[in-house]
């Protein structure tokens, strides 16, 4: 005995343009996620490479300093330094005399401000002056 195959049934033709039509919402879904993230990954590494520029522009700003700040340790053990620094804090060799020249007073300065004509307490004094 011979069993007969049944023929598969051709999908129709709306089964078929819906079957394709699927596939390619599907493929364009994923092109589209994958180019989507990867817009964004390129974002994230420009980002990134601008914060390196800025941090190797700062290392070399702090290196210029540390090299100052090195330098300024190696001057503290020249004698010479610490002579001045003496002198500056008022500490005078033995035999040397040390001129302190004082600024001018406040109070002169205050008084030539209050002789002004535009001055509303100069007005007040010299009217207080008056009536006594």
């Amino acid at each position: 005995m011979i069993t007969k195959f049944k023929k598969a049934k051709k999908p129709s033709s709306f089964q078929a343009w819906f079957f394709s039509a699927l596939l390619i919402i599907l493929f364009l879904v994923i092109v589209g996620s994958l180019i989507f993230s990867n817009l964004r990954v390129n974002q994230k590494r420009t980002e990134l490479t601008a914060k390196i520029e800025k941090l190797k522009e700062e290392i070399a700003v702090l290196g210029e300093r540390n090299q100052a700040l090195q330098s300024g340790i190696a001057q503290t053990y020249q004698e010479d330094y610490w002579k001045e620094k003496l002198y500056e804090q008022g500490y005078v060799e033995k035999g040397e005399q040390q001129v302190v020249i004082l600024p001018p007073k406040e109070e002169e300065v205050e008084k030539e401000e209050e002789k002004s004509f535009w001055n509303p307490q100069a007005w007040w004094e010299w009217l207080k002056d008056k009536v006594k």
